[in-house]
């Protein structure tokens, strides 16, 4: 009879090790977005924050639209400009609702039917200032049955809207 044991600790460790990792790539830089679009280079299919275009003689975008490949970014929004953000996640790893730490944005309704483990926001730009949002979510989905292994760890979303 062959012992089996160091296989199956070895694949438990590596799905424990990929449990953590993300999918998907990002090009863009993590420090700051301007999610104004100029003349010159429109935001394409490819960015993860889009905006329209930043009011005549430049500045802040009037409207930004953020998803969960956005964190860690700055956006700047223009006063009386709106900001909508969608972080999609499921029902074994549901982001929690989102947090703004700040006076610069009010929050306004959605319009948007959400699904099971989803996050959406959305707010409008009332004051100059900055604000922070925050949402975070499991890494791994919580074990269906006893004995399964589970991670405790956690993955946070933060963006930092400023408002001119």
């Amino acid at each position: 009879m062959r012992r089996t044991t160091p296989v199956v600790l070895a694949a438990t460790a590596l799905l424990l090790a990929g449990c953590g990792s993300q999918s998907g790539k990002d090009t863009g830089s993590k420090d700051k977005v301007s999610p104004s679009a100029s003349a010159s280079a429109p935001a394409t299919p490819s960015d993860s924050a889009s905006a329209s275009a930043p009011p005549s003689g430049g500045g802040c975008a009037p409207q930004a639209e953020l998803k969960a490949a956005d964190s860690g970014r700055t956006v700047c929004l223009a006063k009386g400009g709106e900001l909508r953000l969608t972080l999609d996640g499921t029902k074994a790893r549901p982001w929690k609702p989102v947090a703004a730490n700040g006076k610069a944005l009010q929050p306004i309704n959605t319009g948007f039917v959400i699904q099971p483990g989803d996050a959406t926001a959305a707010y409008r730009a009332v004051a100059p200032g900055s604000v922070k949002l925050t949402s975070s979510r499991p890494l791994c989905a919580e074990p269906s049955s006893p004995g399964q292994v589970s991670c405790k760890g956690i993955q946070e979303w933060t963006v930092t809207v400023t408002v001119k």
